[in-house]
């Protein structure tokens, strides 16, 4: 059975906002936030191939961060801004960001990161590492985050 997932939801949903199609793309952000408690707003950019777990519950991504391609976001992240900030953050490609974690401000998270769940992250975070805690801190390098994440396995790469 093909699920209304967030993802699904906000693929549509930048499609039509990116062809100028007016009242559809706020009605299906609208529909997104109804259906899995979700904001992702329709003029984000996320990458191709990322994938927000279970249906994005009570996930929270603002609309001027970019997300790069085969992330995967689990349930209750929250990517966006700090107080007097006008920069978001710009997260890369083959990133897994753990429950609860979040991430704000003015930051960029490198290529192959394991954000772990219910981190903190408001610091740049370099490509290969693993970063957990509040404040995040980095906890280990890294080689391939397939090994430890599974990332190709769930966003359906090789």
């Amino acid at each position: 059975m093909n699920k209304l997932t967030a993802i699904k939801l906000y693929r549509l949903s930048n499609m039509l906002y990116k062809k100028n199609v007016p009242f559809f793309p706020k009605l299906i952000y609208r529909l997104i936030y109804f259906i899995n408690n979700c904001h992702v707003h329709y003029s984000t950019h996320i990458g191709k191939g990322t994938k927000i777990a279970y249906g994005g519950i009570a996930v929270v991504i603002h609309k001027d961060a970019i997300i790069g391609e085969n992330c995967v976001i689990e349930s209750c992240v929250t990517i966006g801004g700090r107080s007097n900030l006008k920069e978001l953050p710009v997260i890369g490609d083959n990133v897994f960001i753990g429950t609860g974690a979040k991430i704000l401000g003015n930051i960029k998270i490198g290529n192959n990161v394991i954000i772990g769940a219910n981190a903190v992250v408001i610091k740049d975070v370099p490509s290969n590492t693993i970063v957990a805690g509040v404040p995040a801190k980095i906890i280990n390098n890294i080689k391939d985050v397939n090994e430890k994440a599974n990332l190709l396995e769930i966003v359906g790469g090789k």
